[in-house]
């Protein structure tokens, strides 16, 4: 694969996709989208199988530069951290295709070229190793995005678009300005220089703080998250998978990309103020999220709630933390984005989100309510599904860093349980009240199949998590040891004390003295 132009590849053939849906008819577009989108799954396979996984080579590989202008070049590249974000995007991309195979019929062309562009400039941001680069790849995901939500979206869709617009387009602002500082200051674009760059820790909080401004609405993290249960309840459910799997993953990217190796020592300053917003954020959207009547509405708080959970982990400064948070973004784009597909199956049907329509589900549709209860679960966490692992690990994490973060976030797992089984008794349990609800048919064919990857995925990353942290090891200890440094010390006393020599052991316990208080032993 040396040499072999792959990430290039992998963004032309959605592009060149894109580009033959809007002159096709709409049956046409629906099978093209599929076929590039699938072409390029394979490709993104080809990519992890030859992905070097030792961790003895070179951090950076499939490397591609090209010298645009000036400082500005067509440089791509992946590490251990992109690949499986880009392999997140690709295994989703066919998925929401066959989603809005039938719920689309106006401008089917115009939709699927859109949702291929955006997988261009997903894949662009993952791999971009120029500063410049990965900025307009990182802002041009706005628009097609924009146009789905406003064009294909549900009654409210223009006022949730603008909304969504201007929060993330109002942050971004910030970090261009910032950028053009770096790049003036460090006197380079490229992205692996600038994250070994020692920059003035005295500026490197206003440099933070613009990248955090971007990152933060990205995630979405409290207070800046309420564009995103309207951008999510407006969606069509395929925007909706995309956006809750792939684009809130570009803010943990971000802050794992910039944030943290290149300001190390302002990201262990304003580090409790990232757990203080994250405490809010699990706790506060939790309980939102029990008094929702809206489906999309209480799966939209709920990532809220697991995103301020990546948050916390990526913030622990160590490498359980961040493993975790990787895990929990990749758990939570597979399981949030089945959980947005099985809001749209019965949406589909009874073209209603309201909870309160539906109800013993189970009844009529067994295997539409099997897989809901089996992504209800990984949701919450449940030990064998994504979520448990990203979860246990970010939260081990921050446990080392501050054991009062991780207490308050725990609470976030229990009310997880809690409006999670909330929704789920009341759609598929208790009496069948509504008969159009108990008239629907179950899951069709092509249902299943949209469905039944997931929940394999959700499976093999719960029982062997090795496979997808193995190749994020070397780079998550990089940037743990890039860190280090300016790690803030933790208050939990998990270092067992040191043993004391056989004889005076002997002779402590012939006296049968008391040990003195607080001494581990």
């Amino acid at each position: 694969m040396d040499g072999f132009p792959i990430l290039s590849l992998m963004m032309a053939v959605p592009m060149a996709g894109a580009i033959a849906c809007l002159f096709v008819g709409a049956n046409s577009a629906r099978w093209i989208a599929l076929i590039a989108t699938l072409v390029d799954f394979v490709l993104g396979m080809a990519l992890w199988a030859n992905f070097d996984q030792s961790g003895g080579g070179a951090q950076w590989q499939f490397q591609e530069y090209a010298p645009i202008f000036g400082k500005f070049a067509w440089a791509l590249g992946i590490d251990g951290i992109a690949l499986m974000l880009i392999a997140l995007t690709v295994f989703l991309m066919p998925i929401c295709i066959g989603a809005s195979w039938n719920a689309i019929n106006k401008r089917v062309g115009e939709y699927m070229a859109a949702f291929l562009f955006m997988e261009v400039l997903m894949i662009g941001v993952f791999t971009a190793q120029d500063l410049y680069l990965f900025y307009i790849m990182f802002e041009a995901g706005l628009i097609p995005m924009y146009l789905i939500i406003g064009i294909w979206g549900g009654a409210d869709r223009i006022y949730a678009s603008y909304k969504f617009f201007l929060y993330t387009l109002f942050g971004s602002v910030l970090m261009l300005i910032a950028m053009m500082w770096m790049v003036h200051e460090a006197g380079t674009t490229e992205i692996p220089v600038l994250m070994a760059y020692n920059f003035d820790p005295h500026v490197q909080t206003w440099l933070f703080l613009a990248f955090f401004a971007s990152f933060a609405v990205k995630m979405p993290m409290w207070p800046v998250h309420t564009w995103l249960p309207d951008a999510h309840v407006q969606a069509p459910t395929a925007g909706s998978v995309i956006l809750a799997g792939v684009l809130l993953k570009m803010g943990g990217y971000g802050f794992i990309r910039f944030s943290l190796p290149m300001f190390p020592e302002a990201s262990a300053q304003l580090a409790p103020l990232v757990w203080g917003l994250s405490m809010v954020a699990v706790v506060y959207t939790s309980l939102v999220a029990l008094v929702q009547s809206d489906m999309k509405k209480l799966i939209a708080y709920s990532s809220v709630a697991h995103m301020a959970i990546v948050t916390v982990g990526l913030f622990a400064f160590n490498q359980a933390g961040i493993e975790g948070a990787m895990m929990v973004m990749l758990g939570h784009g597979l399981v949030a984005g089945a959980l947005f597909l099985c809001v749209g199956v019965i949406y589909d049907r009874l073209h209603t989100r309201e909870i309160a329509r539906y109800g013993g589900l189970s009844i009529n549709m067994p295997r539409y309510a099997v897989l809901f209860l089996f992504f209800t679960m990984a949701s919450v966490g449940l030990p064998g599904t994504s979520n448990f692992v990203g979860e246990f690990l970010a939260l081990m994490g921050i446990y080392q860093a501050s054991t009062w973060v991780a207490l308050v976030c725990t609470t976030g797992i229990i009310l997880g349980a809690a409006y999670m089984l909330y929704l789920y008794r009341r759609i598929c349990y208790g009496e069948q009240v509504n008969a159009d609800a108990a008239a629907m048919p179950d899951l069709s064919g092509r249902e299943i199949w949209l469905l039944a990857p997931i929940a394999a995925v959700v499976l093999w990353m719960g029982v062997y998590p090795e496979s997808f942290l193995k190749p994020m090891r070397p780079d998550i200890r990089a940037l743990e040891a890039r860190l280090a440094p300016a790690a803030p010390a933790g208050d939990s006393k998990i270092k067992m004390g040191a043993p004391k020599p056989a004889g005076e052991a002997h002779e402590e316990v012939h006296h049968e003295e008391a040990p003195a208080h607080g001494e581990a032993h």
